[in-house]
């Protein structure tokens, strides 16, 4: 198993991924995935087995005032394909995800997870907690 930062070489097989994350919900467009890719701080890094892409997460790391300026990692879009999960693929993508923060001068990571315990449970083995903050969204309402 290899991880690696995903390519527009790489985009129809981060759509069929994508899929798996949001099951019948719309997606982007494909160029969508190339605008992803150039934005300045963004990356998304696969874990492939052979030639395969097995899971992928999104990772942006953000400029910062505080922490003396140090800047800060979010991960977003974490997925793994629904026929390959519990094999590892999706820790060797969040550790490449981590490693890559860390190596950025991060001074932290932070992600947003669904609230079941088994998902909470697969971060906090990772050394994610939430412990020292509480994460809260607001949701747009889609526009027709």
């Amino acid at each position: 198993m290899t991880a690696r930062a995903l390519s527009t070489e790489d985009t129809d097989a981060a759509l069929v991924l994508y899929q798996h994350l949001v099951g019948d919900q719309a997606l982007a467009p494909s160029p969508a995935f190339a605008a992803l890719l150039d934005h300045r701080g963004t990356c998304v890094i696969g874990a492939f087995e052979e030639d395969s892409l097995m899971a992928m997460a999104t990772l942006h790391i953000l400029p910062n005032m505080t922490q003396g300026g140090r800047s800060y990692a979010l991960i977003e879009n974490v997925v793994t394909h629904s026929n390959h999960r519990g094999k590892g693929h999706g820790r060797a993508v969040m550790q490449a995800v981590i490693d890559a923060a860390w190596a950025a001068g991060c001074y932290k990571i932070m992600l947003m997870t669904g609230r079941t315990a088994k998902a909470r449970g697969f971060y906090e083995k990772l050394g994610f907690g939430a412990d020292e903050k509480w994460g809260m969204t607001i949701r747009r309402a889609p526009v027709r």
